[in-house]
């Protein structure tokens, strides 16, 4: 049976997604008990050319949920307005992100499967396929930012793992 572009993209983003929200609570209670405010470790980075773990995370959502708002228009683009750094803000931008998918119905996925997005970058367009967009593009920028928000974490001595990290992996029965 061939897997659904819903199952690979929108339950796969709703796997990963409440384990960033995971990452927040886990750096706003090492805020807490470290005295550093929430601000400070928002804005780190892993580098001096990365974004800072906000971005990181507001990256998530709109690699996911944005995504799919996306594919509905048939027009995406980056977001370069900075990232809240306020923890609070961080963790409603991927509730927000995780209420949009779940409402997401499987079929109407599908029936835009056959639809194109053009992705406007200043004067470059890049134009794709509905699932080749999320699937090439949105999927592996999704994971890239997640995993750089967890790797900020880490760097920055939290104690996060990679169960932090997976979240509830679909298993048979």
């Amino acid at each position: 049976m061939p897997v659904s572009l819903h199952t690979a993209t929108v339950q796969t983003f709703l796997q990963i997604l409440p384990s960033i929200a995971g990452l927040i609570d886990k750096a706003e209670a090492h805020c807490a008990a470290s005295g550093t405010a929430g601000e400070a470790l928002a804005g780190c980075a892993l580098a001096p050319d990365m974004w800072p773990f906000a971005k990181q995370v507001t990256e998530c959502a709109h690699h996911s949920a944005r995504a799919i708002e996306a594919v509905r228009s048939g027009n995406a683009g980056p977001e370069f307005e900075p990232a809240p750094l306020d923890l609070a803000a961080l963790r409603q931008e991927i509730a927000d992100a995780i209420a949009l998918l779940e409402a997401v119905d499987p079929a109407e996925l599908e029936a835009l499967s056959g639809g194109e997005v053009c992705f406007r970058f200043g004067t470059r367009e890049m134009n794709f396929t509905v699932p080749d967009f999320l699937l090439s593009f949105a999927v592996p920028n999704f994971f890239f930012h997640a995993t750089s928000a967890y790797g900020v974490l880490r760097n920055q001595g939290l104690q996060v793992g990679k169960l932090d990290f997976l979240g509830k992996v679909r298993r048979k029965g």
